[in-house]
């Protein structure tokens, strides 16, 4: 069958604006988008530029947006979409475009960061002297937050972000310093520690339950509702008279 895709070009080395090149490949209902891409690039325009690795949703890094909505190319089937019409495949919304589908993750990254404690790292003669180990009810509190891969689909969807405001940490944030938050090997100073760095500017409270982080994770990780538990938990011990 032919597939048109109509993708987001941009080179700042010749483009002053963005523009858009119609493609048409064979394809088969059940190949990837992610496969139509690098025919592509290889039969058709080696210049087109977009990141890829492990090509199975567990990488993250070929998140964009297609039709509108974020996603993973590696993920999306043909048959998915509608082949009437153009799939229009467009960089991640909110972060800078480098070059086509290719953008700039640095503030993503930076962000995560952000919400780090300010602690001093363990020295060698204080850290444990065994294996820490978990009981398989102890795991399941953080089983959501390690299936994160930082892939930025949530945070592009986020209308917090996009709409109201721009400076709120996001989604994937909020759910990495959650994972250390629930951790039983994590200490309970560095869990309070955690959960005031948690409540700073921008921070968990940015959060407005619009749940399209949640449509839109790759992962399926139920993303709001993480974070409306890590809420609830920093009323609970670090407010408990605003209950």
């Amino acid at each position: 069958m032919k597939v048109k895709m109509k993708v987001y070009r941009f080179n700042p080395e010749s483009d002053k604006q963005p523009h858009y090149d119609i493609f048409e490949v064979d394809a088969q209902p059940n190949d990837r988008l992610l496969d139509c891409l690098n025919k592509i690039r290889w039969e058709k325009d080696s210049s087109l530029t977009y990141r890829m690795s492990c090509g199975h949703g567990i990488c993250g890094s070929d998140a964009m947006n297609i039709n509108g909505m974020p996603a993973l190319a590696c993920q999306k089937l043909v048959q998915d979409y509608d082949c009437t019409k153009e799939i229009v495949i467009e960089p991640l919304k909110y972060f800078p475009a480098i070059k086509d589908l290719t953008v700039d993750m640095k503030l993503f990254f930076e962000r995560i960061k952000s919400i780090q404690p300010n602690s001093a790292p363990l020295q060698p003669q204080n850290l444990p002297q065994k294996e820490r180990l978990q009981t398989a009810e102890e795991r399941g509190r953080i089983n959501e937050a390690v299936k994160c891969i930082l892939c930025g689909c949530c945070v592009t969807a986020c209308p917090v972000i996009l709409e109201q405001e721009p400076q709120f940490i996001g989604p994937a944030a909020v759910l990495r310093e959650e994972k250390y938050i629930y951790d039983s090997r994590t200490s309970t100073e560095d869990t309070v520690e955690r959960m005031r760095v948690m409540e700073k500017s921008y921070g968990i409270w940015g959060c407005k339950s619009y749940y399209m982080c949640t449509i839109v994770c790759p992962k399926g990780i139920k993303v709001t509702e993480q974070i409306l538990k890590t809420k609830k938990k920093i009323i609970q011990e670090l407010h408990p008279k605003n209950e």
